[in-house]
C-alpha cells in the first residue's frame, strides 16, 4: 500500500527531519541521542535510497536542496499525523468507560445526583449509563454492572440486594396548603392520586396494595393523571398535582429539599427491591470492582450530602 515506504525505515525520516530542521548533524544527534557520524550515516543511505540529495555541504553547515525542502513538509506533516494519532490512542486508553444498566427512576433520582463524587475520585473512568423502564430479566452483553428492580433472580447474572421496596405516599407541600395536620388517611381519600400506567407498573407497588397496608377500606380514586415512566410521575408530585407513592432511597433528597412531603408515618414493605447484577462474563473487572465498592459505600452512608 505504501511502496515507497517499504525500504525506508521511520527512524532515518525522524533522522532526517530533525536535521533539516535544525540544518545540522550535530544538533540533531544531541536531539536524538545519537552521534554525528550514525546521523551523517543515516542521511546519506536515505540519499542513495531515493537517488537524489538532500542536502548541500557548504562551509560550516547544511543546506536543503529543493527535493530536502519537498521532502521535509511531507515528513514533518506526515509525523504530526502519526503523533496526534498515537497521542489519541493514549489518552483513549486512559479515559475508560463504564456502562451501567438501571432505569431512569434509579439514575434519576439516586445515581446522577451522587456521581460527580464518583468522578472526583476516579477522573479517569467516564460512566455511561443505559437507561430502560422494561422490566429486565437479564442483563445484555455490553452491559459491565446494572442496579435492577425485582426479586433478585435475574438470568446471566450474579444479583446482590442494594435495598428492599420501602414506600410512602408523598406530595408537594403547595397541596396541603392549610391541611398538613388533617389525617393522612383522610387526605388519600380526598386529594388526587397519580397513578402509573397498568403496562408500567411492573410489580411496583400500586395504590390498593398501599391503601390494604394503611388500612383504607374505600378503594383509592382512579386519576385523571397516569404516566408510563416513575420519573414523570414524581416530577408531576413535585408540580402539585397529585399524591405519588415514594421510594425510599429514590425520594429521600426530594424530601430533605422539601420539594416533597410525607403524608403521615406508615410505610409498606415488599420481598422486591433493587439489586446490582453483576453480569457472568467478566468485564473490566478492575473498574466494576471500584464502582461496586463506591455504590456500596454511598449506600451506608444516607447522610452524606448530594
Amino acid at each position: 500500500m505504501f511502496k515507497h515506504l517499504d525500504a525506508i525505515p521511520l527512524e532515518a525520516l525522524r533522522v532526517f527531519e530533525s536535521a533539516a530542521r535544525q540544518l545540522s548533524f550535530t544538533a540533531a544527534a544531541g536531539e536524538l541521542g545519537s552521534s554525528q557520524p550514525a546521523v551523517s550515516q543515516q542521511i546519506k543511505r536515505l540519499e542513495q535510497q531515493l537517488a537524489t540529495r538532500l542536502f548541500d555541504r557548504v562551509y560550516r553547515g547544511i543546506v536543503l536542496t529543493e527535493a530536502g525542502e519537498l521532502l521535509l513538509m511531507h515528513v514533518q506533516e506526515g509525523l504530526a499525523s502519526l503523533d496526534t494519532g498515537l497521542a489519541a490512542i493514549t489518552a483513549r486508553q486512559q479515559h475508560e468507560v463504564l456502562q451501567v444498566a438501571t432505569d431512569f427512576a434509579f439514575a434519576a433520582y439516586w445515581l446522577m445526583p451522587r456521581l460527580p463524587r464518583f468522578n472526583r475520585l476516579y477522573p479517569e473512568v467516564d460512566v455511561s449509563l443505559v437507561t430502560s423502564e422494561r422490566d429486565p430479566t437479564s442483563v445484555a452483553s455490553e452491559i459491565d454492572v446494572a442496579v435492577l428492580f425485582g426479586d433478585g433472580r435475574f438470568k446471566h447474572g450474579e444479583a446482590h440486594l442494594l435495598f428492599h421496596e420501602e414506600v410512602f405516599p408523598v406530595c408537594s407541600p403547595r397541596l396541603l396548603g392549610g391541611r398538613a395536620a388533617t389525617a393522612a388517611t383522610t387526605l388519600l381519600t380526598e386529594l388526587p392520586l397519580l397513578h402509573l400506567r397498568p403496562e408500567h407498573r411492573s410489580r411496583w407497588f400500586e395504590w390498593e396494595g398501599l391503601f390494604r397496608v394503611l388500612g383504607i377500606a374505600s378503594p383509592p380514586t382512579p386519576g385523571a393523571l397516569r404516566f408510563d415512566n416513575y420519573t414523570l410521575l414524581i416530577q408531576a408530585a413535585i408540580a402539585g398535582q397529585g399524591v405519588a407513592i415514594g421510594w425510599r432511597h429514590l425520594v429521600d433528597e426530594l424530601l430533605a429539599q422539601g420539594l416533597l412531603c410525607r403524608l403521615g408515618d406508615a410505610e409498606a414493605y415488599s420481598a422486591l427491591g433493587y439489586y446490582l447484577v453483576l453480569p457472568e462474563r467478566k468485564r473490566r473487572q478492575r473498574l466494576t470492582a471500584r464502582f461496586v465498592d463506591w455504590l456500596q459505600a454511598e449506600l451506608n452512608s444516607p447522610a452524606a450530602s448530594v
